[in-house]
């Protein structure tokens, strides 16, 4: 069998004993994410593989025969390559031979370093001579490849298309496991313990080692379960390791770099008990601090309308704060769901997720404006009217939706105690993780719950009067500043013509409610036609446009953009680093910006430090960002990492700053 033969044989030699084929087996292609990258930044590379009929590449361990790529590259004088990313292979078992391979179109994945220091227009010619083996049931050819592509020094921008395929390829990779796994060897056996949430599903599992002769490829892989750990165990192969490095293919594509230590992982049901209770209290502590975030008051203050209306009336207040409450759980426990059931099908999402899709973004713009136009008298919607005479069903239902509308405007501000508790929520079992999002969003309805079942904080409040028609329309205020907010989001996501229809959606909007507002005050009929013609109508111009997402983001002349391979640098560099995430939905991270970051007194204290700012920006979502994420225990933004010379780990920073927070770091 010719893949034997080639196991132990150079590849020269094998050149001189297999057929001639002429016709190219494995395109190959260079593309580059940005033809313009910035000085001091990295670019990344793909190098596109497109295996022809039934031939097939492999992976950078081939298993029992073939070769990996060897790469060679020509670079300018200063830059540099970093490690090849490899997607997830496959197995291919032919005559008792493992092997692991690319049946089907590929990319590897090279992070290019470009120096400090060059001019704008520089020109840099990037060579590659490729030597890869190509492989089918019954031959194998080595082929060649010189590949060359072109770039100059720019600002970094990126085409759309590139950066759609170049996301699509990164979702090939594997992700980091974030846990650190352990091994052991016993007779001849290798048991693999990995920390893995139970209730995230695997199809056709298969563990990969990334060092030769670890495992005996061919044998058996056995897959247990036992809680929130999965055991693998199979035959050792002749190689003795202290450390072990490998890729856990989860099916589907879907992939898990893995690392582990010799010892044992245990994980009990005891364990997960205390990580959930501990969760949920973080949980709800996280939810009624959330209730003080500037991201959320606007929607609060609707409430206190409400609770102010009823206050006279015992029942009516504990009626409206239960139905405040289930609105509120309800959201929380919807939009968590959804973010298992995304993560479960391996799609890179975070807490907050809803925020990164523009079309959200627009509906919630143009229900806010109603609000608002509600508020200020325009015209009447019976469930958010601050009147009295209401009847029970009206009240009832109006405090469900202001709760739920609460929830889903506020659960994107990540506040203290919140992060870590969403964090657990996601490698905890189903079950458990759903308790943590219903806890988020009892924290969140708790204050308003007291006032309903608690006379004497009813009694605190005032006396409904005219004074709640002048609050009314003071409210309004609030509500147009969250609409602006949301319109200010969404120029940084979409084109400039997408934002162009958004403005002509909400002013349709505005004359169908105005509309409505003349035919209430005239007693007409069907007095809500207009508007909801006027919202159907805004929705239905305004969604498709907003496919038209704008890519580039901007980065600010100080700061570098998150690249993990550059922020393993500076700390081998002994580079003392701020690493900070957010995204312009944040509130509580664009005011920490302002408040501490963006600072002339931080900029200085930095530059005299010669601290090295790196920012992440997870405005439209990002898989690598939300990885990262993840491996610090986090779901969403905002997250500060300090990161010390000759220190292991990073320092978490809290989630509010204040001026002195960050120069207090450098002092330390």
């Amino acid at each position: 069998m010719l893949l034997l033969f080639l196991s132990g044989t150079s590849l020269a030699t094998a050149e001189l004993q297999l057929p001639d084929y002429d016709e190219v087996l494995i395109a190959s292609s260079l593309v580059a994410e940005s033809q313009t990258p910035a000085s001091d930044s990295s670019v990344t590379l793909a190098i596109f593989m497109e295996p022809q009929g039934e031939w097939h590449g492999y992976w950078k361990e081939p298993g029992d025969a073939g070769l990996a790529p060897q790469l060679t590259w020509s670079l300018p004088d200063g830059v540099s390559a970093g490690e090849t990313a490899y997607p997830v292979p496959q197995t291919l078992l032919i005559d008792g031979l493992m092997n692991h391979v690319y049946e089907h179109p590929y990319a590897l994945l090279v992070p290019l370093r470009i120096p400090a220091g060059l001019a704008v227009g520089t020109s840099l010619a990037i060579g590659l001579e490729m030597r890869y083996l190509a492989c089918r049931y019954d031959a194998c050819v080595p082929e060649s490849a010189e590949l060359n592509i072109s770039l100059r020094v720019g600002d970094g921008a990126h085409d759309a298309a590139v950066q759609t395929q170049f996301s699509q390829w990164r979702q090939a990779l594997p992700r980091s496991l974030g846990s650190k796994a352990s091994f052991t060897v016993d007779d001849g056996v290798f048991r693999l313990m990995v920390p893995f949430p139970e209730s995230m599903h695997i199809d056709q599992p298969h563990l990969y080692s990334a060092t030769k002769n670890v495992l005996v490829n061919s044998a058996e892989q056995r897959f247990q379960r036992n809680g929130d750990v999965l055991m693998i165990e199979t035959q050792a192969g002749q190689q003795h390791i202290e450390s072990f490095a490998g890729t856990l293919s989860l099916g589907n594509g879907l992939g898990l770099d893995v690392e582990a230590s010799s010892g044992v992982v245990q994980i009990n049901n005891e364990n997960t008990l205390t990580v959930t209770l501990l969760a949920l209290g973080g949980a709800v502590l996280g939810g009624i601090l959330l209730n003080l975030m500037p991201c959320v008051f606007p929607i609060l203050s609707l409430k206190a309308l409400s609770i102010a209306r009823s206050s006279s009336h015992a029942t009516h207040a504990r009626r409206e704060a239960v139905a405040y409450t289930l609105g509120v759980v309800l959201v929380c426990l919807m939009l968590g769901g959804l973010l298992l059931v995304l993560r479960a099908g391996g799609t890179q999402v975070g807490w907050a997720f809803q925020l990164q899709d523009p079309r959200v973004i627009l509906v919630l713009l143009l229900l806010t404006s109603t609000i608002a136009f509600n508020l200020s008298g325009l015209f009447e919607l019976s469930s958010l009217n601050a009147g009295s005479g209401l009847a029970d069903r009206e009240g009832t239902a109006g405090a469900f939706w202001t709760g739920a509308l609460a929830a889903f405007v506020a659960t994107p501000c990540t506040g203290p105690f919140m992060a870590a508790a969403l964090g657990a929520a996601l490698i905890l079992p189903t079950g458990a993780a759903l308790l943590i999002f219903a806890g988020l969003g009892l924290g969140i309805a708790l204050p308003f719950l007291l006032l309903g079942f608690v006379p004497a904080l009813q009694r605190c409040l005032p006396k409904p009067g005219a004074w709640m028609q002048t609050l009314r329309n003071v409210l309004a205020v609030p509500m147009f500043l969250t609409a602006l907010a949301l319109f200010w989001v969404l120029s940084q996501q979409v084109t400039a013509t997408a934002l162009v229809a958004v403005i002509g959606c909400s002013m349709l909007l505005a004359l169908g409610l105005w509309v409505t507002g003349l035919r209430q005050r005239a007693f007409k009929k069907t007095a809500w036609l207009p508007a909801v013609f006027a919202a159907v109508l805004a929705l239905f111009l305004g969604l498709p446009l907003l496919e038209q997402k704008r890519v580039l983001i901007e980065q600010k002349a100080d700061q570098l953009a998150f690249d993990e391979i550059q922020l393993e640098r500076l700390r081998k560099d002994n580079k003392p680093v701020f690493l900070y995430f957010t995204a312009d939905w944040c509130v509580t991270c664009k005011v920490n910006e302002q408040v501490a970051i963006d600072r002339d007194e931080t900029r200085k204290a930095f530059a005299q430090a010669a601290v090295v700012v790196m920012r992440g920006d997870w405005t439209n979502g990002d898989a690598n960002i939300t990885a990262f994420l993840g491996q610090h225990g986090r779901s969403g933004v905002p997250l500060y990492l300090w990161y010390t010379p000759g220190e292991s780990e990073p320092e978490v920073l809290p989630q509010v700053l204040t001026p002195r927070t960050l120069i207090k770091q450098i002092a330390n």
